[in-house]
């Protein structure tokens, strides 16, 4: 039989069933610095056209999701005003200390900070809970899905799996926008 990857393997799943058997948990976690308590990527098995497969799951809040956006957002429309803008670079000096921004990145820095401020003075950015799919993924199935959570924990990561694979998932349809915290000078 021909299966698109790895991750659709019979035997690829069943190692992953032993593992999760072993420690008891419906899922396993991705070790990678990105994961957070608003963002982790994970293993579970799941059902896919009658068969078992393992989903390559990242679930994160919606906080995080609206941060993306607006960033993103404000990032294309600086790269429309500073047509050499591709990206800042912090650099760290021998200390571990972050080194100055150069002036141009500073400049674009501002721009992007203000940007940000008043989108979401705005309103202009407004996300709500999904599940994206993505059946050509390199290692089983992709599973993206943001949640209106406050944050990711194991218990958090099981009730999504069991609702996932028991089609019983129900998604939040609210247009939702949040606010970037101040920090407070103590």
């Amino acid at each position: 039989m021909n299966y698109p990857n790895e991750g659709f393997l019979p035997e690829t799943v069943a190692k992953l069933r032993e593992e999760l058997k072993a420690t008891g948990k419906n899922f396993k976690i991705v070790a990678g610095e990105d994961n957070t308590d608003e963002y982790v990527n994970f293993y579970f098995i799941g059902k896919f056209e009658g068969k078992d497969v393992i989903y390559d799951a990242v679930l994160f809040t919606l906080k995080l999701h609206y941060q993306s956006e607006i960033y993103e957002l404000a990032e294309h429309e600086a790269a429309k005003k500073f047509p050499d803008y591709h990206g800042i670079s912090y650099e760290e000096d021998e200390n571990g200390n972050l080194k100055p921004l150069k002036t141009e990145e500073e400049e674009v820095g501002w721009f992007i900070t203000e940007l940000i401020m008043d989108m979401e003075e705005e309103g202009k950015v407004k996300v709500q809970e999904f599940v994206d799919i993505d059946t050509h993924h390199d290692y089983g199935i992709g599973l993206d899905a943001s949640l209106n959570i406050e944050t990711i924990d194991e218990q958090v990561i099981k009730k999504f799996i069991t609702e996932f694979n028991n089609d019983s998932l129900t998604l939040d349809e609210t247009f939702y926008t949040f606010e970037s915290e101040e920090e407070e000078d103590s």
